[in-house]
């Protein structure tokens, strides 16, 4: 990028905690003149098979592009009259503190905001060499080339002459090319190349033959209210040109000599009530119509406008609290509720000005533009048709899926001491996530890793038998790790020093001065590994084989956002392209070294699934869901707030979902904690408690115990987390074998598990006004979540366009009225879940058993053939999160009944209870066992039995029910200790 300014800010330790928002170049606006004499009035021409471009010279001259199958829908189309490519030449700063980034641009030298069209034509077969497009490439002919030029008036100069005097004045102008291509089926590629600009103004023809010209010679007229001949006006200018003027005139920049364009502008027609979803991992918004939206990967910010914390935040780091655009994992693709889809290619920052309702203006900071249109009649064909462009997720390994991931720290005994504590509660465990196995040291800020990727085995003692340890349990150990790498000078247990290899090895990034590049990283400098160098890859993938080695079978591959923009890359590439390139590469070594050790180790033709590997990430760009595993949207404060906290976690999924990013999921509870004297995040129970609600309907149920695991509540902290965390666990378990389905699909077409309600109700209109109140875990589970302190009610919308009812897994009442609004009971431990129950098939069932309206569940043993198989249906979903609420109740009566009998002394119980915990569905239950997806159902009533006895022990005068039995299982002491609809405080038992 040309005229760019670089400023560090690392360590500026007292800063305006109110920043400015940054200046940027402004929407452009200009006028679109017409060549007469070559083009049509009105004209469709083929671009491959199956798109067609119409072109029409009404209202000043404008081109659309449909697709064959539905020729009256437009897909992209510009503003009548008005010009859709612009440049500019921009002198850009880029202000940078660690990993967070600004882009704000300090002066624009000159703006060419009008455009000419001179040429529509047809390239076929035979003369498509004649082209300027070095990377048009095996096209599908036809395609399509509109050819002109892009011209601006100098902003010190109100108004310009074109006359027959001939008179010089100050201008810019450069020639342009644009072509379309059919590249899929249901795409059609763009690209635009804009010449240098040189010094003469466009060829002076007859005013007659350009009909937006006026038919008197005279002045240009400046639009009203613009800038730059009505760069920020809609309002059409009148030109007059000379046909006898061939002069060359003279071009001066600010700085007095020409430079080339830096920006390139594509501007597309919208309408005004089109609602603009996409971008990536967006936290804070849904619908982006009246934003700039900036694709840029960096830090995401601690708050995101949130107060106070993003004031503490920037006051002591520069803008290190961030702002509603800030994200970790942005993609320049939208597509709206009109389904329109764009997306770009190539990794330079572009902006997308969506502020005017008229249209859609993308920003490209580079000197050509390369993207694609794409076509389809839904948002799911959308994102299908994206994907396939752009690359999917893989199959995950199955055993990531089937139970909690339990994010722990503090070494071998506090692992073991955790694992023997939610074993008495039998909760359905994954893995054990363990950050800190590189051992932890204490820097200013805290605790903090240590960034070299081998065990501390002083830390962890007995690593590799801990690990066996939880094998031998079907539970796996994780581990993490990131592209960087900290000098060891002071650790003194290492076998391998990462940064002196990697320094030796020279493929660390390097500094203006051909020096590793040291970016500070909170309380410590690190070098960042430069993955463009061809030694990089296989000398990291030996460090994970080592982890590997050991037992170990996923890990958190962390970072990657903050590569400087003013770094010395091996490749040579531009580092600000290359700093949204730099996490597709990250997830590409991962990706591969996973693909080779399941070549290489499981054998050939056979893969043990209990072996394979996992990675996930959370800084991405648009292709990284070709690489990347697993997503997990990063560093949410502990906090119900709307930018940064459990609201944001929510936008994060369905946002990212739309964009691509199929598999991801957020850290239970959050993660960022404060704990200074004015300013206090901590994660309080009831956050934590709902958080494991909201986490058991996404991919992945993974806790964290944050940045400052001392001021947080943590899922072990009591009895009464403990055992809401085996309740959600289980919940998580439940729809399991759904959740393959999704991940299968997620695979073949690209379609997130948990979706906005856009992807199925698009002609629904509320539907485009949510974005954290609800979502659908695919097609058949509404997840309608609580999200602020308090709250023990939600407000379900249930959308038009759905034939069947919505039932509500804990009470069963069912919802039919499309498009009604209705107030759920939500209490800790009951959120409010729907799933689909079919009414025409709900009804002929009735009929064909002789009961009206019944819902028939299959038997014990159908349901085990259904669930044993590749396919379910969504009765099956029902039926099993119904279990697992029927098994609840059974235990609650059990748990109402002894405790109001030793309450009261009424002779109730003895009988009444016995009668509850052999009753016959406990005994079919007990009869039908032995399916692993239903396990935690048949077993669990089997042991109500045992863990009354241990809730006994807790009254007192109570006697045991059964002797020699003191396990915490099932999660029955939570009814005892927690705000749920039993009529039986504590405090009188």
């Amino acid at each position: 990028m040309a005229t760019l300014k670089i400023t560090k800010k690392h360590h500026k330790h007292f800063n305006n905690p109110f920043p400015a928002t940054p200046n940027s170049l402004p929407l452009i606006c200009g006028t679109l003149y017409l060549n007469s004499h070559k083009l049509p009035s009105h004209q469709i021409y083929t671009i491959g098979i199956d798109f067609h471009l119409n072109w029409s010279s009404k209202n000043g001259g404008f081109v659309s592009i449909s697709h064959k199958s539905d020729p009256a829908r437009t897909l992209w189309s510009t503003i009548p009259g008005e010009p859709f490519i612009s440049a500019a030449i921009v002198e850009t700063e880029v202000e940078e503190s660690r990993g967070s980034f600004l882009i704000k641009d300090k002066l624009i030298r000159s703006v060419s905001n009008h455009q000419t069209i001179e040429d529509i034509k047809i390239i076929n077969e035979y003369d498509h060499k004649d082209h300027v497009f070095p990377s048009f490439k095996n096209p599908l002919f036809p395609v399509l080339m509109i050819t002109g030029k892009v011209f601006g008036v100098d902003k010190r100069k109100k108004n310009v002459i074109f006359s027959r005097r001939k008179e010089k004045e100050i201008s810019t102008c450069a020639r342009y090319w644009l072509l379309f291509d059919q590249k899929e089926c249901n795409q059609v590629g763009f690209q635009v190349r804009i010449g240098k600009p040189d010094l003469e103004l466009p060829q002076r023809v007859s005013p007659r033959s350009y009909k937006s010209f006026s038919l008197k010679f005279g002045r240009i007229r400046r639009c009203r209210g613009g800038w730059f001949g009505g760069l920020l006006s809609r309002k059409k200018s009148v030109c007059t040109v000379s046909s006898a003027d061939q002069e060359n005139v003279a071009m001066k920049s600010s700085a007095g000599v020409v430079n080339g364009f830096n920006r390139i502008c594509v501007t597309s027609s919208s309408e005004r009530n089109e609602k603009i979803f996409g971008f990536g991992e967006q936290f804070s918004h849904m619908n982006f119509k009246g934003k700039r939206v900036p694709i840029f990967v960096q830090e995401q910010g601690i708050g995101r406008g949130d107060q106070p914390i993003t004031f503490a935040a920037n006051l002591v780091s520069y803008r290190a609290g961030g702002d509603w655009s800030t994200t970790y994992a942005p993609s320049p693709f939208y597509m709206t509720s009109k389904m329109r889809s764009i997306y770009l290619e190539g990794y330079d920052y572009s902006v997308f000005d969506l502020t005017k309702d008229d249209r859609i203006q993308i920003q490209l900071h580079g000197d050509s533009f390369e993207g694609r249109i794409l076509h389809g009649n839904s948002p799911c064909e959308l994102i299908e048709c994206f994907t396939g462009s752009t690359g999917r997720p893989p199959l995950l390994p199955e055993w990531i899926i089937s139970g909690a991931v339990v994010g722990m720290q503090g070494g071998t005994d506090t692992v073991r001491g955790i694992w023997n504590d939610i074993q008495r509660y039998d909760v359905p465990v994954s893995a054990f996530w363990l950050q800190d196995w590189v051992g932890q040291r204490e820097t200013v800020i805290g605790s903090q890793l240590w960034w070299n990727w081998e065990a501390d085995e002083t830390r962890y003692s007995g690593w590799q038998q801990l690990i066996q340890d939880l094998n031998m349990q079907h539970i796996k150990v994780m581990t993490y790790c990131n592209p960087c790498l900290a000098p060891m000078d002071k650790k003194p247990n290492i076998r391998r020093h990462h940064f002196e290899e990697a320094k030796k090895l020279d493929i660390l990034v390097k500094d203006k001065n051909g020096e590793p590049y040291m970016v500070p990283n909170t309380a410590f400098d690190v070098g960042m590994l430069d993955l463009t160098h061809p030694l990089t890859a296989n000398w990291f993938k030996q460090i994970l084989q080592e982890m590997v080695d050991d037992g170990v079978r996923g890990w958190m591959a962390d970072f990657g956002e903050g590569l400087p923009v003013d770094a010395c890359l091996y490749s040579g590439q531009d580092p600000i392209a290359a700093h949204n390139r730099y996490p597709e590469l990250w997830a590409k070594i991962n990706r591969e070294f996973v693909d080779e050790w399941k070549s290489t180790h499981i054998g050939k033709g056979r893969e043990d699934p209990e072996e394979s590997l996992v990675f996930f990430m959370r800084a991405g760009y648009r292709d990284t869901p070709k690489f990347a595993m697993l997503l997990w949207e990063g560093d949410q404060m502990v906090s119900w707030q709307k930018n940064d906290g459990i609201k944001s976690a929510v936008v994060g999924l369905l946002t990212g979902g739309l964009s691509g990013y199929a598999l991801n999921h957020s850290d239970i509870g959050g993660y960022c904690a404060v704990n200074l004297p004015f300013f206090k995040y901590r994660r309080s129970e009831e956050l934590l408690l709902r958080w494991m609600e909201l986490a058991a309907f996404t991919t992945v149920f993974r806790t964290h115990e944050g940045n400052k695991p001392s001021c947080n509540s943590q899922f072990y902290s009591n009895n009464r987390t403990l055992s809401h965390f085996a309740r959600f666990a289980k919940a998580y378990k439940a729809w399991k074998f759904y959740r393959i389905q999704l991940v299968k699909e997620a695979s073949q077409k690209g379609l997130p598990i948990c979706r906005h309600l856009f992807l199925h109700y698009p002609e629904d209109e509320h539907v485009h006004s949510l974005t954290h109140e609800q979502f659908l875990v695919g097609t058949e589970i509404l997840v309608v979540p609580v999200l602020d302190k308090g709250r023990e009610n939600v407000k379900a919308y249930f959308p038009i366009g759905e034939s069947a009812s919505w039932k509500h897994i804990w009470t069963g009442k069912l919802y039919s009225t499309q498009g009604s609004e209705a107030w759920v009971e939500a209490p800790i431990g009951y959120p409010a879940i729907f799933v689909k129950e079919e009414v025409e098939k709900e009804s002929k069932r009735g009929r064909q058993s002789g009961e009206s309206g019944s819902l028939l569940k299959p038997s014990g043993k159908e349901r085990n053939e259904k669930t044993s198989g590749e396919s379910l249906t969504k009765e099956t979903i029902a039926d099993v999160l119904e279990e697992q609420n029927e098994m609840m109740l059974h235990m609650e009566e059990a748990v109402v009944a002894i405790a109001t009998h030793y309450r009261t002394g009424t002779p109730t119980s003895n009988q009444n209870v016995a009668k509850t915990l052999a009753s016959p569905e406990a005994n079919k239950k007990r009869d039908e066992g032995g399916n692993d997806r239903l396990d935690a159902f048949t077993k669990g009533l089997c042991r109500v039995e045992k863990e009354m006895n241990e809730q006994m022990s807790q009254i007192p005068g109570a006697p045991t029910i059964i002797k020699g039995v003191g396990a915490k299982r099932y999660g029955i002491l939570f009814y005892l200790e927690s705000a749920t609809p039993i009529p039986i405080p504590k405090r009188q038992l």
